[in-house]
């Protein structure tokens, strides 16, 4: 299905960019065109304030009316559709979040549309994936292939896509949704020629620095744009928090925030749109030091303002815009060209406001094709995202999923029942009931010296025969059995229940989940004698002992708890 989904993913990319300019087009040209064009070459006077507005009051109308899904980056609301929706989208929302994207980019706003086609792409894969008798976690599968897919088709990077869906979308790494992946990306990344174009999006072609220390200030520069990315995040949510506490209806919002993004054109009509023309000017090096910062400070703005306001954008190019433009300022006082230091700070501050170092470093180079600047920009994704992680909570990404009361980790660690096994936490040497124990003196143990909910049964050589337990007394109680049968005579097949040292203690818990048996008897495989037993009590050590790794400090052999 992979290749059905990664053709699907980049004609969804090229229609949607189609549909951005001709909203373009539209709104600043008065005509109807599907030709690129940019918002600066527009002259409106003062209706370039007004033109974000009726962009923006569009959007209210179709959220309100048709879906309040649409609102939003795009990237959050695909994320929570896999972990809490079971990666089911709407053919609704599949329709509408692509048409509101391109109206809002359209008409000004200070947006990317790979926030728009990355939920367009994942929309793509879980209808298709509807339409077949398909898990939650093959469906999953397909909306994050459709998802890499249309962010290959739009920025040409298959690998920083392939790396995205495994750090932020399918928060697992496994091959039944690797490979997928994979193969959706590549088919994509094959589609791109002939829709959209080929080669880097941003080339590059100034001389890499020499300097032994650039690599070191290179992490600076991901310290500086690690710190802005918490501002920014920060800011963000602030600023949603003041648009719930006005006194109109949420379907104004944009149109309110669209009025500062107006404002901010009438400043520099450069913050206006996608932007990815001043993504080029910082790549290359030619952005004067106070365009840069006029950039940087109003694009800052209006891109906060308008995405707190809830309407429909993406936070990708806003984000390499303010991190070409901080590196950009500061490489003015750097070796080299300022496009490098530009590009070092897109890595950076990607990686610290996404919480996605791997995705960041490898973006940069392949969005420039200077793969030989790896090692400055690994330095500063790395940098960025560790002071991320100080600083905020979340990121920017996952706060707003948490703000509704969903609390998402983005941390891989391997389960700890998975590592160890049966053996190793089990109680060894179990107590057991003999097997021509009657019902009649198993009522009265139970009743009187019992300590456990359960107990295996053993034949004379210490063979596991079945597994009495307290629910079984009652049954015998209600006068179900003969108080003078056995054991063996009583107990079902059902009680069979049984794993081997070796087994993995993951297996033994899911075991557990489906039999709703509390405690497994341990059974040597080739005698089939019992050896041990495991609870849930048990399991949770493997829990504790995951804990005990992680927080008890030791030195030459002495441990202290930390």
């Amino acid at each position: 299905m992979a290749p059905v989904i990664g053709t699907g993913g980049a004609f969804g990319a090229w229609l949607l960019l189609k549909s951005i300019a001709i909203a373009t087009n539209a709104f600043w040209f008065g005509r109807l065109s599907a030709q690129e064009v940019e918002i600066t070459d527009a002259a409106v006077g003062l209706a370039i304030v007004a033109i974000p507005v009726i962009g923006s009051l569009i959007i209210g109308v179709m959220a309100r009316f048709g879906s309040e899904k649409i609102r939003g980056h795009g990237i959050p609301e695909a994320i929570e559709t896999i972990l809490f929706g079971e990666s089911r989208l709407s053919p609704k929302v599949a329709i509408l979040k692509p048409i509101s994207a391109a109206i809002s980019i359209g008409s000004g706003g200070p947006f990317g549309a790979e926030g728009p086609v990355i939920m367009t792409g994942g929309a793509i894969g879980s209808l298709f994936a509807q339409c077949f008798h398909l898990s939650a976690a093959e469906r999953k599968t397909l909306l994050v292939a459709g998802a890499a897919a249309g962010m290959v088709a739009i920025f040409g990077t298959p690998m920083a896509a392939i790396l995205l869906a495994v750090e932020v979308l399918l928060f697992e790494w496994k091959p039944r949704s690797f490979v997928p992946v994979v193969i959706s990306v590549l088919v994509a990344a094959a589609w791109r020629p002939e829709l959209i174009g080929h080669g880097p999006m941003f080339p590059a072609i100034w001389p890499l620095p020499t300097d032994g220390w650039i690599v070191a200030a290179a992490a600076g520069i991901g310290v500086i744009v690690g710190l802005l990315a918490a501002l920014l995040s920060s800011l963000l949510y602030r600023i949603e928090d003041l648009f719930h506490r006005l006194p109109v209806h949420w379907m104004w919002w944009p149109a309110i925030g669209a009025l500062v993004v107006g404002v901010g054109g009438l400043i520099d009509a450069r913050v206006l749109g996608a932007g990815y023309s001043n993504i080029q000017t910082l790549v290359d090096g030619s952005m004067a030091l106070r365009a840069a910062v006029i950039l940087l400070a109003v694009k800052a703005v209006v891109w906060l303002v308008a995405l707190g306001s809830g309407t429909s954008g993406g936070v990708l190019a806003p984000l390499l815009i303010l991190g070409g433009a901080a590196g950009c300022i500061a490489g003015l006082w750097l070796p080299g060209s300022t496009g490098f230091w530009a590009m070092i700070g897109m890595a950076g501050i990607m990686s610290g406001a996404m919480r996605a170092p791997l995705t960041g470093a490898i973006f940069a180079a392949e969005l420039t094709g200077r793969f030989d600047a790896l090692p400055a920009v690994i330095a500063a994704s790395g940098f960025a995202y560790a002071i991320s992680v100080l600083c905020m909570r979340r990121s920017i990404l996952t706060e707003k999923i948490a703000r509704r009361g969903r609390h998402i980790l983005q941390e891989y660690t391997v389960d700890p029942l998975d590592l160890q096994q049966a053996g190793q936490l089990m109680t060894p040497d179990p107590a057991t009931l003999p097997a021509d124990m009657t019902v009649h003196a198993a009522l009265r143990f139970f009743t009187e010296e019992a300590t456990h909910r359960s107990y295996p049964v053993v034949d004379a050589e210490g063979r596991l025969v079945g597994l009495a337990s307290r629910s079984d007394a009652l049954r015998w109680k209600a006068g179900a059995f003969d108080e003078g049968a056995t054991l063996t005579e009583t107990l079902s097949d059902a009680s069979q229940t049984t794993a081997y040292p070796e087994t993995p203690c993951g297996v033994i818990a899911d075991l557990i989940v489906e039999t709703g048996v509390a405690r497994v008897p341990i059974v040597d495989r080739e005698t089939h004698k019992v050896v041990g037993i495991l609870s849930r009590q048990d399991l949770l050590k493997a829990r504790r002992a995951q804990r005990t790794s992680e927080t008890r400090r030791s030195r030459f052999g002495r441990s202290v708890d930390g």
